[in-house]
């Protein structure tokens, strides 16, 4: 581990890590001294993360899991502690972006979601919150959306599990205040990563497309995904040491 930096000797576990704000949070977090446990089913993606941050001597660890598995949550987990004997932060930011109303929508979608977006979060806190409590204190990051604090259409089901995420980031705050663990969410706005892109792909006119998410957001551009990390590390720093169940909004105003 680092000695140096604004997470020097601190083990960070980052779920999505293979692309988008979840790669970018790795890089940063290796940067400023921690060691990161990258899980993401994105083998390639993850090894590619890897080498990147190795070739300027950060710690980091590429793991593969489902992250809705309790199964492939607790053997990660279990590696994570076998390797570093701690965990300091967990950022839970996997997820998906499904789109339609809901009465298009099928079951499966419906479950899918929940189970990536949503019950992951559970599993991996549910998992390395022992060991918090054990070591007095950690800290907890959820991806949550500014679609929690503004919805937008055809969004249903995303917002639906981006709002549960919210309510329990609150609920996990106050429950754990007194065990010195702290609890917030990031509410991206609209992010230019991999995800964003291939969605506005799938949509047919790309630059028509990019043109209307620009635009509802007042600061006129699309966030990008080292601004979120550079959030979440602020987050999950000890500078943010007095906050704990808070919706961090980063959208360009998205959600006025």
């Amino acid at each position: 581990m680092s000695t140096s930096g604004k997470l020097a000797g601190k083990v960070a576990v980052v779920t999505g890590s293979a692309a988008g704000i979840g790669r970018a949070s790795c890089m940063l977090f290796a940067k400023e001294g921690a060691s990161v446990a990258a899980v993401d089913c994105n083998t390639d993606g993850n090894a590619t993360l890897v080498e990147e941050i190795r070739s300027f001597g950060g710690s980091v660890e590429a793991l593969t899991a489902d992250v809705s598995s309790a199964q492939d949550v607790e053997h990660a987990v279990h590696q994570i502690l076998s390797k570093w004997r701690r965990i300091d932060i967990l950022f839970n930011n996997a997820g998906i972006v499904p789109g339609k109303k809901v009465h298009t929508l099928t079951e499966e979608e419906w479950d899918r979601a929940f189970a990536i977006n949503v019950k992951s979060m559970f599993l991996f806190s549910r998992a390395i919150v022992p060991s918090f409590l054990q070591q007095g204190g950690g800290v907890i990051l959820n991806t949550s959306s500014t679609t929690a604090l503004r919805v937008a259409p055809d969004r249903a089901l995303y917002t639906a599990t981006k709002g549960a995420i919210l309510s329990l980031t609150k609920s996990m705050a106050i429950d754990y205040a007194t065990d010195n663990i702290r609890v917030n969410c990031l509410c991206p706005g609209t992010t230019d990563t991999p995800s964003l892109r291939a969605r506005l792909s799938a949509g047919g006119n790309t630059e028509e497309m990019t043109k209307k998410f620009i635009a509802r957001q007042p600061l006129r551009r699309l966030g990008t995904a080292e601004e979120m990390a550079q959030a979440a590390l602020y987050l999950v720093s000890d500078a943010a040491a007095f906050v704990t169940g808070s919706a961090f909004q980063i959208d360009g105003g998205m959600s006025l």
